[in-house]
């Protein structure tokens, strides 16, 4: 899309247009400011990390003697160093595990941090690492979560006695019945795969400790949930207001993967400890691939009972869930995200669900771009196409006949979450029309006349927004709930200030990664102000010492245009009432008469009673003494905003996990090399109701990021380990991520629904092709080839096996 001109309002506003983004000029002169990038004390020091060889071994001994007294060397950091100092990291789930950012006796994944050396440069800390003699004694290990779960597994964790961690069930609705009465009952069962978003910039941590007040000062590119600054604060045994967290004003993407950087910023600030100086990291790519975070794999079997007509009368799901090596904050956020849609874009009344979380010596999990959904959806959505294969139906009218009706809405699912807007019926009927699903469909059958394996898949989801801060406490029986005490909610905070000269700045806690925050609230505060974009200055990165933030508060869920904007929408209009009063008594006319536009502020009746909104706001500074003491000042507006609508888990487990629900339907067309088994993406069209678009081009920019990501998953990306638990994915030569030339352009077609419950009438739109698109190409896939199964990368060493027949054994998968 071509962006707009920034100079000149159209009547409507400047929200919904596709203005140039703020921040482009910058990052694209090379004048960005990342975390590498900033000026840095005199003193400070430079960190490395010794990391473990073995996927699962006993610590005998370090002896970092030799290290320690290396040229340049300030300190060596050990596990024992770190314990002494520190405390052991939340785990999401009531068991005997202890949690650290390094190795304590034992190393239970390839790539664990074990030595911390700390000296003058980056060069002398690496060549000291070699200077470390570790003598380990292997472990079995285990890498597959079936297999960790039986008899006679090596366990990770003894005192847990078990692989298994966490397990609940739920019953909504009468699904026993269901399945009883229904004439079909049709099942999958999936092993889908790791994979990680492996954004450009690494993680990047700059670490100070004040022995004068035992505190910490910490800079790092961290996305959030600020759920992890007590986390962290507890880790590093200092109250909340002795652990100060600052954010870069850029960070080079994350799509979720920065929020894991908190186990590195507990460690490097210990390392900072111990060493007496400011201390740097910045991780290296090879130790990103092996040891930042990935996404879980997940178990699952699905089980529905079905009417002859294709209609769902009930789902089970059997889900295994592996976190990797231990269960770090937020997880088990991945397994339960979706708990309150785990139908869908489907009425459905009667589910059941058992989940299990299991450790295995990989690394452990976080959040990936989209987390939980593609573990979700990429079941659900290969049960939709086998109904119709196996009752001999249309995937269209299996699909039709169970989406949730537009006079449905607002629309409660069995399992507690408010699909609060949309019409998806009228929507999926919109992309067949312009997307030319019948073009598509008359393609396959020449491609297929002419001996080619040509396939079309399609998919149907909801993709939520705004996670409730409550979801995960699912994991909790309602009884462990009562005693842990409520945790609901999605805290969204903006502060408009206002300063002498009457300019405008905004300051919100977003941590934005390359999505155009900075652009979209100033569009926001423009329109409720009568001001220009360009007039308004936006800072988005974090303080916790200085700004207002809570828990909630970050760059995750899609919360971003919801609740953030929302919050900024909430403050710049909270203000402009204030400066109306203060307008309508100078210019001798109601308040409700006021009118702010073109950067004047005016009688609607006669627009030349008017005066510069930077007269009008300077006021406050100048002459106080003019504003009404009843109407409180003019200078600052600070909104914090939850939606009500997101409460903690009831007692029967049904929880609204997310506040706000947009509809993707998507369908494309594959072909599939018979000779390499390669796979090509002859069209892709996916259609979005996102609510009410606030900047059409960066919807547009996030579907496509969020498609090639999804793409990657589908056909190329795997975090894969051998049967011995070595890691097989180690650099880009291992781990595939598509390029440019691997990616078609999406045909990308919007619907707008405004969610009746936030205040832009908004809905997330970041994370939803990483939720369809996997599932819409293996069902293409599995459509071409005629499959049952099918389990991601659908990659052509994969397919051609299944062509030709299989030669040589794969290796072991994630």
């Amino acid at each position: 899309m071509v962006a707009e001109s920034e100079t000149t309002a159209e009547p409507n506003g400047w929200v919904g247009r596709s203005i140039p983004r703020v921040e482009d000029a910058a990052l694209l002169e090379g004048r960005g400011r990342f975390i590498d990038d900033l000026g840095v004390r005199p003193d400070l020091l430079h960190a490395a990390i010794l990391r473990s060889p073995h996927p699962h071994a006993e610590i005998e001994s370090i002896d970092c003697s030799a290290a320690r007294a290396a040229d340049g060397v300030f300190a060596v950091v050990t596990g024992a160093d770190v314990k002494a100092l520190t405390a052991s990291l939340v785990v999401g789930v009531k068991a005997p595990i202890e949690c650290w950012p390094i190795a304590i006796e034992r190393a239970r994944y390839v790539g664990e941090p074990v030595a911390v050396v700390v000296a003058s440069d980056r060069y002398r800390a690496e060549d000291a690492l070699e200077l470390i003699e570790v003598t380990y004694r292997p472990l079995p290990a285990v890498v597959d979560p079936l297999v960790a779960t039986g008899a006679g597994a090596p366990i990770l964790h003894p005192a847990v006695k078990s692989n298994v961690i966490g397990e609940r069930t739920f019953r909504y609705g009468d699904p026993d019945s269901a399945f009883a009465s229904t004439p079909h009952r049709i099942r999958v069962d999936v092993h889908y795969p790791r994979n990680s978003c492996t954004p450009i910039e690494t993680y990047g941590v700059i670490a100070e400790y004040d022995p004068g007040d035992n505190s910490y000062d910490v800079l790092a590119n961290f996305q959030g949930p600020f759920s992890l600054h007590p986390v962290m604060a507890r880790a590093l045994k200092v109250p909340g207001n002795r652990f100060r967290l600052r954010t870069p004003p850029d960070s080079g993407g994350s799509f979720g993967v920065k929020q894991a950087i908190f186990s590195y910023v507990v460690l490097i600030s210990v390392a900072a400890r111990i060493a007496g100086r400011p201390v740097k990291w910045i991780e290296d790519r090879l130790e990103h691939l092996a040891a930042s975070v990935s996404a879980t794999n997940r178990v699952t079997t699905l089980e529905a009972a079905v009417d002859t007509d294709g209609r769902i009368r009930a789902l089970a799901f059997d889900q295994l869930e592996d976190c990797g090596a231990y269960l770090r904050a937020p997880e088990p956020a991945t397994l339960y995200r979706m708990h309150g849609n785990m139908t869908g874009a489907y009425d459905i009344r009667h589910v059941k669900i058992r989940n299990r979380i299991v450790l295995t010596n990989k690394t452990p999990t976080g959040l990936n771009r989209g987390f939980g959904g593609p573990q979700a959806y990429y079941p659900l959505e290969r049960l939709m196409q086998r109904i119709a294969i196996e009752l001999n139906l249309d995937p269209l009218d299996v699909i039709r006949r169970n989406l949730v009706p537009a006079n449905a809405m607002p629309y409660r699912t069995a399992s507690g979450a408010t699909l609060d807007s949309g019409d998806f019926p009228a929507s999926l009927a919109a992309a067949i029309d312009a997307g030319k699903l019948g073009e598509l469909i008359a393609r396959r059958e020449t491609a297929r006349a002419a001996g080619k394996l040509y396939g079309v898949g399609f998919a149907s989801v909801v993709e939520p927004s705004v996670s409730n801060m409550g979801y995960i406490t699912a994991a909790l029986t309602p009884e462990e709930r009562r005693r842990a005490g409520p945790k609901n909610g999605a805290q969204a905070t903006a502060t408009i200030s206002l300063d002498p000269l009457g300019a405008v700045s905004v300051q919100v806690a977003s941590t934005p990664q390359g999505q155009g925050h900075r652009t979209v609230l100033a569009q926001v505060v423009a329109d409720a102000l009568g001001l220009r974009p360009q007039d308004i200055r936006v800072i988005a990165d974090v303080d916790t010492a200085k700004d207002g933030w809570s828990i909630a508060s970050g760059n995750y869920s899609s919360r971003f245009a919801p609740a953030v904007a929302g919050a900024t929408q909430i403050a710049a209009m909270n203000l402009r009432e204030r400066l109306a009063r203060v307008a309508a008594t100078q210019l001798n006319v109601a308040p409700a008469d006021i009118v702010f536009a073109g950067g004047r502020v005016a009688a609607r009746a006669n627009l030349d009673n008017a005066l510069p909104f930077a007269r009008l706001a300077a006021s406050a500074h100048w002459a106080p003494g003019t504003i009404d003491s009843d109407l409180g000042q003019t200078i600052r507006e600070t909104v914090f905003w939850t939606p009500p609508e997101l409460t903690a888990p009831n007692e029967a487990d049904e929880i609204n996990s997310s506040l706000c629900h947009g509809f993707i339907f998507d369908f494309c067309g594959v072909e599939v090399d018979r000779l390499s088994g390669a796979v090509r993406v002859d069209r892709y069209v996916t259609m979005h109701d996102c609510g009410r678009v606030l900047h059409p081009a960066m919807v547009a920019g996030q579907i496509t990021g969020g498609f090639a990501q999804a793409l990657g998953a589908a056909l190329f990306e795997e975090y894969a380990y051998a049967p011995d638990g070595a890691f097989l994915s180690g650099t880009f030569a291992d781990y595939l991520v598509p390029t440019s030339m691997e990616v078609p352009e999406p045909v990308i077609l919007q619907r707008e629904s405004p969610s009746p419950l936030t205040p832009l009438g908004t809905k997330g739109v970041g994370e939803g092709n990483c939720m369809s698109t996997p599932v819409c190409i293996a069902n293409a896939i599995a459509d071409a080839m005629s499959l049952t199964s099918l389990d991601l990368p659908a990659t052509p060493t994969k397919l051609a096996a299944l062509i030709h027949g299989r030669q040589n054994e794969p290796r072991v998968k994630s």
